[in-house]
């Protein structure tokens, strides 16, 4: 084993993984970000365009990919 990698493992336990969003603030950014994406699909099929493809479609298809994300992280996923 390398020592560098030995070192790592050893003062893990001291520095905690801490995530960019919070567990108490996932369903928020989740709904937030689910809210948004709606939104700009209704305003991309209101209008749709080559032009309004990079403003409207792309944000649009992020923020619900990750709104998903951030709500099955908050929620759970109950089958």
């Amino acid at each position: 084993m390398d020592s560098s990698l030995h070192e790592i493992w050893q003062t893990a336990p001291g520095s905690p993984f801490l995530p960019t969003v919070g567990k108490g603030s996932q369903f928020l950014v989740g709904f937030v970000l689910l809210l948004l994406g709606l939104t700009l699909t209704g305003a991309f099929a209101l209008n749709r365009s080559l032009i309004n493809l990079p403003l409207y479609g792309l944000p649009a298809s992020l923020a619900v990919a990750f709104g998903t994300v951030y709500m099955f992280c908050a929620v759970g996923v109950y089958v």
